[in-house]
C-alpha cells in the first residue's frame, strides 16, 4: 500500500515536467550544456593541458549542480500548510484569513496558490519555470539556481566565442599558409583541425545567444531574490508592505507599519533561508520576530486591506460578450497590445454579468464576478481580469448619472 502510495505520489511530480515552463529551461540547459562541451573540445582539448581538463571539469560541474539545484527547487516544493490547519489558540483566528479551499487558516507569510490550489509557506511567487510555487523549503535551491545558471552560461559564452574565434582564424591562416606553400616557401603543416563547418557555426551562434539572454534574464531575478532575502521578505510580502504605506497616506491615519520578520542584520536574514545543513530555519508556521513586533502584526495589516478592498471596489455590469481570450482580437488595438502580462486567468463575460472590480489598468479590470448581487457562498470565486471596454459602472440607487468613465467605455 505503501509502495503505491509513493508510486502515485513520484508520477504526479513527474507530471511538473510537462509543461512548458520547464520543458523550455531544461532545453536551453541542455543545448547550453552540450555545446559548450563540444566546442570546449575543439577549442582547449581537455586531455593535453592542465588547463584543459580544468576548463572541461569546471563546465561538467556547472551542468551537475544546476540541474541538481533546478529539480530540488521543482520537486521539493515550497512546503504545503495541512489542510483544515488553524492555530493552537483559538483566539489567534481572528487575526488570520480564512481559505474555504483548503478547509483552514492561512499561516503567518501563507498565501494560497491558484496554480497549485494550495496554501504555500512563506509563498514568494509561482514560477512557471520550475512549474511549482517558490517558497520556505526551496527559496534557497531557487536561488541557487539563479546564480548558478548566469555564472555557467557566462563559462559557455565565453568558450563559444573563443571556438567561433579560433576556428576562423585557423581557417583563414590555413588558407593563407596554402598559398605560400604554392608559391615554394617551406613551412610547417599546420595541426590537423576538427571539421568545423557552417553548421556549427550556426549552432554555436545560437547557443551563444541563449547564453547571453539566459545570463540577463536570470541574473537580474538573482538580484531581485536577493534584495527581498537579505530583508527577510518575499515578492508578495514587499507588495503588501507598500501597500500598507498606501493605506496609511489615503486614510491620513497616525498608525505605522513595521515588517515583522525583518530580524535587523542582513546575516541573520540570510541565515533564514540559507543553512549548511541545506534546510531553511524554522517549521514555515512559526517565525523569528523583529523585537517588539505581534506575531500577527501582517496577517492583521492584511486582513485591514482586504476590508480597504471590498470597499474601494467597483461594480460593473457588462455590456458585451468577452471570450476570456489572453489577447482578444475583437476588442480594439489598445486591448489587444495592452493585455496583462501575468499568469492570472481571464474572466468571461456575458451581457447582463456583474462583476465586482477591485483593481485594473488603463484597458483592463480585475475582479470577481457577482452571483445574484453577492459571492457564491460554496467558495469556487470565478475572478480574472476582462476589457474595460466590456462593461459600465452600475447606477446607483439614486439614479444618478454615469460618471465620465463609464461613458467612454462605451
Amino acid at each position: 500500500m505503501l509502495d503505491s502510495f509513493i508510486s502515485f505520489e513520484t508520477l504526479r511530480e513527474l507530471k511538473r515536467l510537462f509543461h512548458w515552463g520547464p520543458i523550455i529551461a531544461l532545453g536551453v540547459i541542455i543545448i547550453c550544456s552540450i555545446m559548450a562541451v563540444l566546442d570546449s573540445i575543439l577549442w582547449y582539448w581537455p586531455l593535453d593541458t592542465p588547463g584543459g581538463s580544468l576548463n572541461f571539469l569546471t563546465l561538467i560541474n556547472w551542468t551537475v549542480m544546476i540541474l541538481y539545484n533546478y529539480f530540488n527547487a521543482m520537486f521539493i516544493g515550497p512546503g504545503l500548510v495541512p489542510r483544515g490547519w488553524k492555530p493552537e489558540r483559538t483566539q489567534d483566528c481572528a487575526y488570520l484569513q480564512y481559505c474555504k479551499v483548503c478547509e483552514g487558516y492561512k499561516a503567518p507569510r501563507s498565501h494560497h496558490c491558484r496554480k497549485c490550489n494550495r496554501c504555500v509557506m512563506k509563498m514568494d511567487h509561482h514560477c512557471p519555470w520550475i512549474n511549482n510555487c517558490c517558497g520556505h523549503r526551496n527559496h534557497s535551491s531557487f536561488t541557487l539556481f539563479l546564480i548558478l545558471a548566469p555564472l555557467g552560461c557566462i563559462h559557455a559564452a565565453y568558450i563559444f566565442t573563443m571556438t567561433m574565434y579560433t576556428q576562423l582564424y585557423n581557417r583563414i591562416s590555413f588558407g593563407w599558409n596554402s598559398v605560400k606553400i604554392d608559391m615554394g616557401v617551406s613551412r610547417h603543416d599546420p595541426a590537423p583541425i576538427v571539421p568545423f563547418g557552417i553548421s556549427a557555426f550556426a549552432v554555436t551562434l545560437f547557443a551563444l545567444g541563449l547564453a547571453l539572454g539566459t545570463t540577463i534574464a536570470v541574473g537580474m531575478l538573482f538580484f531581485m531574490q536577493m534584495k527581498v532575502i537579505l530583508r527577510n521578505k518575499t515578492s508578495i510580502e514587499s507588495w503588501i508592505e507598500e501597500k500598507a504605506k498606501d493605506r496609511i497616506q489615503y486614510y491620513q491615519t497616525d498608525e505605522t507599519f513595521i515588517f515583522p520578520y525583518d530580524l535587523g542584520s542582513r546575516w541573520k536574514n540570510f541565515r533564514q533561508v540559507f543553512t549548511w545543513a541545506g534546510s531553511p530555519e524554522g517549521d514555515g508556521i512559526e517565525w523569528k520576530l523583529r523585537e517588539g513586533c505581534h506575531p500577527f502584526t501582517l496577517t492583521i495589516e492584511q486582513l485591514k486591506q482586504k476590508a480597504d478592498k471590498r470597499v474601494r471596489s467597483v461594480r460593473y455590469r457588462a455590456v458585451e460578450e468577452f471570450s476570456g481570450a489572453c489577447c482578444p482580437l475583437t476588442k480594439g488595438v489598445r486591448t489587444l497590445f495592452s493585455t496583462p502580462c501575468t499568469e492570472e486567468p481571464r474572466m468571461k463575460l456575458h451581457k447582463g454579468d456583474l462583476v465586482l472590480a477591485t483593481r485594473g489598468l488603463k484597458h483592463w479590470l480585475y475582479g470577481d464576478k457577482l452571483f445574484e448581487g453577492e459571492l457564491p457562498e460554496d467558495g469556487i470565486r470565478v475572478r480574472g481580469w476582462f476589457p474595460r471596454r466590456c462593461v459600465v459602472k452600475c447606477v446607483s440607487d439614486s439614479g444618478s448619472d454615469q460618471s465620465d468613465d463609464e461613458k467612454k467605455t462605451r
